[in-house]
C-alpha cells in the first residue's frame, strides 16, 4: 500500500472536501475532519491539515492537491542496529520499549504495541513523538486515547518480583529480554491472524546475546525481527510503547509513593539516597526492599545514612 500526506492550509482544506464529498465516509476517530473512499484509494483529512492519501492511486490523488510529502523513515544521529527497510516509517509495525530500569524506585515496565499503516497518522495526530521529548504529565494525558487506537501489552514487574529473580542471577539484559518477547507474544496473539510487516525492539542487547537469553523459552518471536537503538525516532509503533510503558511507570510510582508516605523520585542520584534513608527511619529496611531495586548502589548509601551517628 502506497502512503502519501500533504499539508494544506486552512483555506485549501474545504476545496478537498467538497471534492471528494459524495464519496465521504464515516470515521469517528480522534484528529479527523473528513473522510472519504474511492475505488483505489483512501483520503483522510486531519485537524492539523494534513492530508494522508492511501492505496494505489496516492500518488495521483496527493498530486491533485500539491506538494507530496512521502511518508519516510527517519534515521536519528547515533543510531545503531540493522538496516531497515526502504519506507520502513509507513510500514505496519509492531515495536516494543521499556522503562525503569535506571530507577531505584519503582518496578520496569515494558509495552509492545502494533501501529499499522494506515493508524500511523491518526497516532501522530493523537501526539506521539519520541518520548523523551515530551513530559510526564502530557503523555499521562494522550495515554488512554492511544489505547483505544492501537494493539498493545503493558507489562510490569513489580519490586519484589524483580529482586527474586535478580538475586539468583539473573541480568537486567536477561529481564528484559524475556518481558519485550512476552509482551511482543500477547500482541500478536491479540492480532492473529493479521501479522506485522516487521517487528522493531529498541536495542538494548545485540541480536545474538538477546536471543541467547530467551534460549530456555518456550515461545520465541524471531521472525520478521528488527534491532535498533532510538527506535522511537524510527517508527511510531515504538514511540508509542514507550509512552504507554512509561505511562504504567508513572502509575506504578504513584501506588508506590503513597505507600511509602513521600514522593518517590525518580533516578538514582543523591535525591533518592535521602528518601531512601527517610523511609528506613519511617518503615524500616524490609519495606524499602520492596519498593526498590535492591542491587543499586543506592540500598548501602541510604543504610549509611540511616544509621549514621
Amino acid at each position: 500500500m502506497s502512503n502519501q500526506v500533504i499539508v494544506l492550509s486552512e483555506k485549501e482544506i474545504p476545496e478537498v472536501v467538497r471534492f471528494y464529498e459524495t464519496n465521504k465516509v464515516i470515521r469517528n476517530a480522534p484528529g479527523v475532519v473528513f473522510a472519504a473512499k474511492i475505488a483505489d484509494t483512501s483520503i483522510t483529512v486531519y485537524r492539523s491539515g494534513k492530508v494522508l492519501f492511501q492505496g494505489a492511486g496516492a500518488d495521483r490523488e496527493a498530486a491533485r492537491w500539491g506538494t507530496i510529502g512521502t511518508v519516510t523513515k527517519v534515521t536519528p544521529s547515533g543510531a545503531k542496529g540493522d538496516t531497515l527497510p526502504a519506507n520502513f516509517a509507513s510500514a505496519s509495525v509492531l515495536g516494543s520499549d521499556e522503562t525503569g530500569t535506571g530507577d531505584f524506585f519503582g518496578p520496569i515496565t515494558v509495552a509492545a504495541c502494533f501501529v499499522s499503516s494506515d493508524q500511523i497518522e491518526l497516532v501522530k495526530e493523537l501526539g506521539v513523538k519520541d518520548s523523551k521529548q515530551l513530559t510526564d504529565a502530557y503523555m499521562q494525558q494522550i495515554a488512554e486515547d492511544l489505547k483505544q487506537v492501537v494493539t498493545y501489552s503493558v507489562l510490569t514487574l513489580d519490586n519484589v518480583k524483580y529482586n527474586e529473580i535478580q538475586s539468583k542471577g539473573w541480568s537486567q539484559g536477561k529481564i528484559k529480554a524475556i518481558l519485550h518477547n512476552q509482551a511482543l507474544q500477547e500482541v500478536l496473539d491479540q492480532m492473529f491472524p493479521v501479522l506485522p510487516e516487521h517487528i522493531l525492539i529498541d536495542q538494548f542487547a545485540e541480536r545474538r546475546v538477546y536471543y541467547n537469553y530467551l534460549k530456555d523459552e518456550s515461545s520465541i518471536i524471531q521472525d520478521k525481527v528488527l534491532f535498533s537503538t532510538k527506535a522511537e525516532n524510527l517508527h511510531v509503533s515504538v514511540a508509542t510503547a514507550s509512552i504507554l510503558a512509561r505511562v504504567a511507570f508513572l502509575e506504578a510510582m504513584d501506588q508506590l509513593s503513597s505507600q511509602a508516605g513521600v514522593t518517590l523520585p525518580k533516578g538514582a542520584g543523591p535525591k533518592v539516597d535521602q528518601i531512601a534513608c527517610q523511609i528506613i527511619r519511617k518503615k524500616g529496611e524490609p519495606f524499602l526492599h520492596t519498593i526498590t531495586k535492591v542491587h543499586f548502589a543506592n540500598t548501602q548509601k541510604a543504610l549509611k545514612l540511616a544509621y549514621k551517628k
